[in-house]
């Protein structure tokens, strides 16, 4: 992989945890489905800003991650895309979400980026 396939990579993996988090952003005052039902829901997510910006970095994001497979083997690309992708929500989730962030979860992230090494390296 040479500098620019990793630039497009790292562009695909931002705007896909960006939208996972705009998505959470979005709907985290949503009103629950049981009070207001399935047209209500969709009603909310049309009408949210945060939601639509979601949409959008996906959009984005399948844009680079389509090119990035034009140039990379899919076994290594997805296993990179996904758990980059977790380890930057997870971290974002700390700070925006307060969501927890315990010792287990810091060693599982530390062994996906390990596995990720490993299978960037393998031939």
């Amino acid at each position: 992989m040479n500098i620019t396939e990793g630039i497009v990579l790292l562009v695909a993996i931002v705007f896909n945890a960006g939208a996972n988090i705009l998505l959470k952003h979005g709907m985290q005052n949503a009103p629950d489905i049981n009070s207001v039902g399935l047209k209500g829901m969709l009603v909310n997510s049309i009408t949210n800003i945060s939601v639509w910006l979601g949409l959008l970095s996906f959009g984005v994001a399948f844009i680079f991650y389509s090119v990035v497979l034009t140039r990379m083997k899919l076994g290594v690309a997805y296993p990179i895309m996904t758990s980059a992708g977790f380890a930057i929500v997870t971290v974002v989730a700390v700070f925006l979400f307060d969501e927890r962030l315990s010792v287990m979860k810091i060693v599982g992230i530390a062994v996906i980026a390990l596995g990720i090494w490993l299978v960037a390296m393998a031939k």
